[in-house]
């Protein structure tokens, strides 16, 4: 045989005259499809974020202000007759605006453009907020410098100091002392009604509940001015009282018990309505619903709404001059006599022409600055865990709770296969054994 015979023989069928070469079938031979992978897209024809920042945005936006600026002091120096700082800035933000939507449609289509703008506008005024904040603080910390070194400017009162007097005499305890006390009795009113009005609005629904949330919301933009006349005729003529810290704390719960009533209303209202659902199921009462699940879950925005209430009372001037009056000294007892507050007590030193006077009451205001961070950090301290965060004492009392259990199951005695009936499966353990077997 030939080579060529023997190649012909060897693609042969298998099934041929000669019998079968192989006791495997054949195989028929399939064509898979041919997968054609895309091509890679490069790196230019990707579609860009809108969110991340690169180097040809911030190249974007300098040059836009630099253009913004120009044209601006071109304007103002050559071709309008406008003048003013106000002015020029309305006018080169503006055109500021024009010139980076110019610069990015060049790169971008419509939606992402407006999208781009949209987030200058937005990062521009929080950054002009925080400016304008860090502005206050600032100057008055730099204004109030030659006041605030001083030891006797926190422990001594205005009784024996004048306007001429030097820093070195005179204080503002009183002032402290006052506003500590009146804020707390306000606090000490308006967190629990405050709370507990929220909680009525969002889980007793109604007629009277519809007519509290609307008054609650025309008394958030009640004036502080109007808050002091309605304490001082109540209460100073109409019951007889004197003028003293308990009124100015009345007044100043008047402002704030909308404030906190609204926000915690509001909070209130993003707790899952599955929560309620759940705990309802399992039989829970509706009082208990609303201390174990609803507060709980909302307690980092109820201190917020504290907060805010707080921050409302804490600055107010005029309700505290009408009920409590002014005095230079200090007076420690909040039911009877005069007494000041720190923004009262500023308002009258920056109202003296005295420089000495001028200086503290820049450093009144300094220090209402940092007694209102101290009230806010103790506020978060307090009320700023996440929901189902448990502090030491409750994980304590949880982890004793567990050992108890343990220690019950553990006393109990343990069933034996041979207590069971075998008909029973294993795998039940709370299978009672079976009547008809005695114990072993």
């Amino acid at each position: 045989m030939t080579a060529e015979g023997t190649a012909m023989t060897a693609t042969a069928p298998a099934t041929g005259p000669a019998g079968p070469a192989s006791t495997d079938p054949p195989k028929p031979q399939r064509s898979s499809p041919r997968t054609t992978l895309p091509a890679p897209r490069r790196t230019e024809d990707r579609r860009r974020g809108t969110s991340l920042l690169r180097a040809t945005d911030a190249y974007a936006l300098l040059g836009s202000a630099a253009a913004a600026l120009s044209l601006t002091a071109l304007l103002f120096d050559r071709l309008l007759p406008f003048d003013g700082a106000v002015g020029f800035t309305v006018i080169a933000y503006a055109l500021f605006l024009g010139c980076y939507a110019l610069v990015v449609s060049f790169d971008e289509d419509g939606p992402a453009v407006r999208d781009r703008v949209a987030a200058v506008v937005v990062q521009s005024l929080g950054l002009v907020m925080v400016t304008a904040l860090a502005f206050v603080v600032v100057y008055t910390l730099w204004e109030g410098r030659r006041a605030l070194p001083h030891l006797n400017f926190y422990i001594q009162d205005m009784r024996t100091a004048g306007p001429l007097d030097p820093l070195s005499a005179g204080g503002i305890l009183h002032a402290i002392v006052g506003t500590l006390e009146q804020i707390l009795i306000a606090l000490a009113i308006t967190v629990p009604s405050g709370l507990v009005c929220a909680v009525f609005l969002n889980e007793v629904p109604g007629r009277f509940a519809r007519f509290v949330r609307t008054i609650v919301e025309a008394m958030t933009a009640l004036p502080s001015i109007v808050a002091g006349l309605f304490i001082y005729a109540t209460v100073i003529l109409a019951l007889g009282f004197e003028r003293s810290g308990l009124a100015a704390a009345l007044a100043l719960g008047v402002m704030m018990l909308p404030i906190i009533i609204r926000a915690a209303d509001v909070v209130l209202r993003l707790v899952p309505g599955t929560l309620r659902e759940a705990s309802y199921a399992l039989g829970t009462s509706r009082w208990r619903t609303v201390w174990h699940v609803v507060l709980p879950t909302a307690r980092s925005g109820l201190t917020t709404s504290v907060i805010l209430g707080t921050a409302r009372g804490v600055g107010e001037t005029s309700p505290v001059l009408l009920t409590a009056g002014f005095t230079a000294e200090l007076n420690a007892d909040p039911l009877s006599g005069p007494q000041v507050s720190l923004p009262l007590a500023t308002f009258e030193f920056v109202k003296s022409p005295e420089p000495t006077m001028i200086a503290r009451g820049f450093g009144t205001a300094a220090v209402l600055m940092l007694l209102v961070l101290v009230l806010f950090i103790a506020a978060r301290v307090i009320g700023g865990r996440g929901p189902g965060q448990l502090t030491r004492r409750q994980e304590h009392r949880r982890v004793l709770a567990s050992r108890r259990d343990a220690e019950r199951f553990a006393a109990r005695s343990p069933r034996t296969y041979a207590d069971r009936d075998p008909h029973q499966s294993n795998d039940d353990p709370s299978a009672e054994p079976s009547p008809t077997r005695s114990p072993q």
